[in-house]
């Protein structure tokens, strides 16, 4: 189960998420290792594909039309990439597990409201 944590400075709750991404980055360097050819042309592709839609999403003159292309073009090689990998699960909860992960984020953000609420203001 992920166990959210406030940050460092106390003012956000974090989701650890590195021990789902640990297994994917694992199974990518696999894919590379026995495909290098293949599995590097798509890196290759997506790296492109990524630059292009950060230059549109932060140019002044791209339009929206554009924009989508790129992200449509992204998705796209980050589809044929994931394609090359095992697939890969989504955390699942049963009812008692997602209402305790829940519970330890509302805690945590309510520690963060109480903390940083201004004195005598009262919060719904």
């Amino acid at each position: 189960m992920i166990r959210p944590q406030l940050t460092t400075d106390g003012t956000a709750v974090r989701l650890p998420l590195a021990e789902h991404v640990d297994p994917l980055l694992d199974d990518l360097a696999l894919a590379y290792a026995e495909d290098p050819d293949a599995v590097g042309r798509l890196l290759a592709a997506h790296a492109a594909s990524v630059v292009r839609l950060d230059f549109a999403v932060c140019s002044e003159d791209a339009t929206d039309y554009g924009r989508a292309m790129r992200a449509a073009e992204a998705d796209g090689t980050r589809e044929a990439l994931l394609d090359e990998l095992p697939p890969q699960v989504d955390p699942t909860y049963d009812p008692d597990d997602a209402i305790t992960l829940a519970g330890r984020i509302t805690r945590a953000a309510a520690h963060i409201r109480h903390r940083t609420a201004p004195e005598g203001t009262t919060r719904p």
